[in-house]
């Protein structure tokens, strides 16, 4: 059965929040950061599945704003992997292989946009991989 679509709308803000999270770990959220999840959002995320919110906009544009969101509110990360981690529970028919190697390079590259990844951002994803890979 496919999901409906509030449930693909909060899917898409989990993972703006996730995004965001690997993006500011290590306090800095760069330019760089940004255009490169914008450009994955719309070249990777929005092709992958047909569900829009109420405005007809495609809902994978979820990501960009709750991160936007987030960004101008300088939101503090911590809930970010403990939610993640509930949402997977609780909706595991969303993240098939396809979708969790797309989070995974989406935060790979969000990582490695400015100056390559540095610890914080490596072990951030290192759980982010054990979570979606278990």
């Amino acid at each position: 059965m496919k999901p409906s679509s509030n449930t693909m709308i909060h899917f898409y803000q989990q993972l703006g929040k996730l995004f965001y999270g690997v993006a500011s770990v290590d306090k800095t959220i760069r330019k760089e950061e940004i255009a490169q999840l914008k450009e994955i959002v719309k070249k990777e995320w929005v092709p992958i599945e047909n569900t829009f919110n109420e405005f007809g906009d495609d809902s994978a544009y979820q990501i960009e704003i709750v991160f936007d969101w987030l960004v101008e509110n300088d939101w503090n990360i911590g809930k970010v992997i403990p939610n993640f981690k509930i949402f997977k529970k609780e909706h595991p028919s969303l993240f098939t292989p396809q979708v969790n190697d797309l989070i995974l390079k989406t935060a790979k590259a969000i990582a490695n946009s400015f100056s390559g990844k540095n610890k914080s951002e490596s072990v951030l994803i290192t759980e982010l991989r054990n979570i979606l890979f278990q």
